[in-house]
């Protein structure tokens, strides 16, 4: 995967790419309201945008949660680069970062059926399904 270009800012910076992203995942693929989707959460959070070739076809969002936890969220692959190893890269640079920055956990709320994915990056699930924006998802974390 030598062509993707995985970039990382913080929520001053312009987002469009990411939100295009989100809106094409969440809003019209999955039906997730807007007004859950654009959560007014993504300012005071970190952000990945991947570029194949020069186009934006994935992203994520970090945020702190407690000192040395964070949680990874709203991470979105466009439906025709999927199952080409690109959400499984922006996780690895995701899970370094946190490392290199010191984060000793991090936490995520899965679609239940990407369980099996966050779990062979080493994500283990805690507690029962449970239902956000419409859909069944876990609770999982991985120390670090």
């Amino acid at each position: 995967m030598h062509d993707l270009d995985i970039e990382r800012f913080d929520g001053s910076a312009d987002l469009a790419a990411s939100y295009a992203i989100r809106r094409r995942v969440f809003i019209e693929e999955q039906g997730v309201a807007e007004a859950l989707e654009i959560d007014g959460r993504d300012r005071g959070a970190v952000h990945y945008l991947v570029r194949r070739d020069g186009r934006a076809i994935a992203t994520a969002r970090v945020r702190d949660l407690a000192p040395g936890v964070l949680k990874v969220e709203r991470v979105a692959v466009l439906v025709e680069a999927r199952h080409a190893g690109i959400g499984r890269c922006l996780m690895a640079r995701i899970i370094a970062d946190a490392m290199a920055d010191g984060a000793r956990r991090i936490e995520l709320s899965a679609q239940a059926y990407v369980e099996r994915f966050y779990a062979d990056l080493g994500f283990a699930r805690d507690g029962p399904v449970f239902e956000e924006a419409g859909m069944p998802h876990v609770h999982m974390h991985r120390d670090l």
